[in-house]
Protein backbone atom coordinates (compact mmCIF):
# COMPACT_ATOMS: atom_id res chain seq x y z
CA UNK A 1 0.00 0.00 0.00
CA UNK A 2 1.24 3.79 -1.01
CA UNK A 3 1.04 6.66 1.07
CA UNK A 4 -0.07 9.86 -0.34
CA UNK A 5 2.54 12.57 0.64
CA UNK A 6 0.74 15.44 0.51
CA UNK A 7 2.35 19.19 0.26
CA UNK A 8 3.27 21.44 3.11
CA UNK A 9 0.84 24.24 4.17
CA UNK A 10 1.13 27.18 3.04
CA UNK A 11 1.60 30.49 6.06
CA UNK A 12 -1.47 31.83 6.66
CA UNK A 13 -1.43 35.77 6.51
CA UNK A 14 -1.51 37.25 9.69
CA UNK A 15 -5.25 38.72 10.37
CA UNK A 16 -6.51 42.29 9.89
CA UNK A 17 -6.85 44.61 12.94
CA UNK A 18 -10.81 45.08 13.86
CA UNK A 19 -12.12 48.11 14.55
CA UNK A 20 -12.89 49.73 17.22
CA UNK A 21 -16.53 49.30 18.94
CA UNK A 22 -19.13 51.72 18.10
CA UNK A 23 -20.44 53.68 21.09
CA UNK A 24 -23.35 51.67 22.77
CA UNK A 25 -26.76 53.70 21.52
CA UNK A 26 -28.55 53.50 24.55
CA UNK A 27 -27.55 54.19 28.40
CA UNK A 28 -29.59 51.39 29.49
CA UNK A 29 -27.71 48.64 27.09
CA UNK A 30 -24.46 50.31 28.03
CA UNK A 31 -25.21 49.12 31.69
CA UNK A 32 -26.10 45.52 30.97
CA UNK A 33 -22.69 44.44 31.48
CA UNK A 34 -22.16 46.18 35.02
CA UNK A 35 -25.82 45.19 36.08
CA UNK A 36 -25.01 41.02 34.65
CA UNK A 37 -21.65 41.40 36.81
CA UNK A 38 -23.36 42.61 40.04
CA UNK A 39 -26.24 39.81 39.59
CA UNK A 40 -23.84 37.07 39.06
CA UNK A 41 -21.33 38.22 41.78
CA UNK A 42 -24.29 38.33 44.53
CA UNK A 43 -25.77 35.61 43.44
CA UNK A 44 -24.45 33.03 45.60
CA UNK A 45 -25.14 35.25 48.92
CA UNK A 46 -28.74 36.01 47.81
CA UNK A 47 -28.95 32.32 47.71
CA UNK A 48 -27.28 32.11 51.08
CA UNK A 49 -29.43 34.11 52.88
CA UNK A 50 -32.62 32.22 51.15
CA UNK A 51 -35.48 30.95 53.60
CA UNK A 52 -35.48 27.33 54.68
CA UNK A 53 -38.50 25.56 53.11
CA UNK A 54 -41.25 25.69 55.71
CA UNK A 55 -41.11 22.20 57.90
CA UNK A 56 -37.65 21.61 57.24
CA UNK A 57 -35.65 19.75 53.98
CA UNK A 58 -37.47 17.89 51.28
CA UNK A 59 -36.18 14.28 51.05
CA UNK A 60 -36.92 10.95 50.29
CA UNK A 61 -37.32 7.68 52.15
CA UNK A 62 -35.63 4.45 51.51
CA UNK A 63 -36.67 2.39 48.64
CA UNK A 64 -38.26 -1.21 50.46
CA UNK A 65 -41.26 -2.82 51.76
CA UNK A 66 -42.47 -0.90 55.03
CA UNK A 67 -44.65 -3.10 57.18
CA UNK A 68 -46.68 -1.77 59.86
CA UNK A 69 -48.45 -2.84 63.20
CA UNK A 70 -50.18 -1.98 66.40
CA UNK A 71 -48.30 -2.13 69.46
CA UNK A 72 -49.54 -6.16 71.38
CA UNK A 73 -49.42 -6.67 74.61
CA UNK A 74 -47.79 -9.15 76.88
CA UNK A 75 -50.02 -12.00 76.67
CA UNK A 76 -49.21 -11.78 72.92
CA UNK A 77 -47.42 -10.95 70.21
CA UNK A 78 -45.15 -7.48 70.15
CA UNK A 79 -46.92 -6.47 67.41
CA UNK A 80 -50.52 -6.76 65.52
CA UNK A 81 -50.06 -6.27 61.89
CA UNK A 82 -51.72 -3.76 59.78
CA UNK A 83 -51.72 -5.53 56.31
CA UNK A 84 -53.88 -2.47 54.65
CA UNK A 85 -50.76 -0.18 55.30
CA UNK A 86 -47.81 -2.12 54.54
CA UNK A 87 -46.47 -0.42 51.18
CA UNK A 88 -42.81 -0.18 49.50
CA UNK A 89 -41.04 2.81 48.27
CA UNK A 90 -40.33 1.73 44.39
CA UNK A 91 -38.18 4.98 43.84
CA UNK A 92 -37.86 8.53 44.48
CA UNK A 93 -41.06 9.76 46.58
CA UNK A 94 -43.34 7.09 44.76
CA UNK A 95 -44.77 3.74 47.05
CA UNK A 96 -47.12 0.97 46.43
CA UNK A 97 -49.22 -0.75 47.95
CA UNK A 98 -50.41 -4.10 46.17
CA UNK A 99 -50.01 -3.04 42.47
CA UNK A 100 -50.85 0.42 43.22
CA UNK A 101 -48.88 3.37 43.01
CA UNK A 102 -48.91 6.24 45.28
CA UNK A 103 -46.88 9.37 46.24
CA UNK A 104 -45.70 10.55 49.00
CA UNK A 105 -43.81 14.22 50.09
CA UNK A 106 -41.06 13.86 53.08
CA UNK A 107 -40.54 17.14 54.68
CA UNK A 108 -38.63 17.61 57.65
CA UNK A 109 -39.32 14.24 59.68
CA UNK A 110 -42.86 14.44 58.38
CA UNK A 111 -44.03 11.84 55.37
CA UNK A 112 -47.28 12.83 54.16
CA UNK A 113 -49.19 10.19 51.55
CA UNK A 114 -50.22 12.66 49.16
CA UNK A 115 -52.02 9.81 46.23
CA UNK A 116 -52.82 6.23 45.88
CA UNK A 117 -54.14 4.25 48.56
CA UNK A 118 -53.17 5.22 51.77
CA UNK A 119 -53.70 8.87 50.68
CA UNK A 120 -54.08 11.32 53.49
CA UNK A 121 -51.84 9.27 55.74
CA UNK A 122 -49.19 10.69 57.62
CA UNK A 123 -46.10 9.63 59.56
CA UNK A 124 -43.46 11.00 61.86
CA UNK A 125 -40.03 9.51 61.32
CA UNK A 126 -38.69 8.79 64.55
CA UNK A 127 -35.25 7.44 62.59
CA UNK A 128 -34.13 5.74 60.01
CA UNK A 129 -36.56 2.83 58.89
CA UNK A 130 -39.08 3.86 61.71
CA UNK A 131 -42.17 5.29 61.20
CA UNK A 132 -44.81 6.59 63.66
CA UNK A 133 -48.75 7.25 62.20
CA UNK A 134 -49.50 11.20 62.64
CA UNK A 135 -53.04 11.74 64.48
CA UNK A 136 -54.36 14.76 63.26
CA UNK A 137 -53.09 17.43 66.64
CA UNK A 138 -49.30 16.04 64.99
CA UNK A 139 -48.75 13.79 68.16
CA UNK A 140 -47.65 10.49 67.18
CA UNK A 141 -49.96 7.61 67.40
CA UNK A 142 -49.96 3.95 68.05
CA UNK A 143 -49.52 2.74 64.65
CA UNK A 144 -45.38 2.17 63.42
CA UNK A 145 -44.27 1.16 60.33
CA UNK A 146 -40.58 -0.29 59.99
CA UNK A 147 -38.83 -1.20 57.42
CA UNK A 148 -38.02 -4.64 56.70
CA UNK A 149 -36.88 -5.03 53.19
CA UNK A 150 -34.97 -3.30 50.78
CA UNK A 151 -36.53 -4.05 47.55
Amino acid sequence: MTRAVLPPLAPRPPLAPRPPLAPCPSPRLASMPLVLGVLLAASPAIAAEAAPVPGGAISTLPLGTYTCEMPGDASGPAGKPVPDHEFRVVNASSYKVGSVRGSYLFVGDRVTMTGGKLKGLALHRVSEGFLRELRPDGTDGEMRCVRTGRR
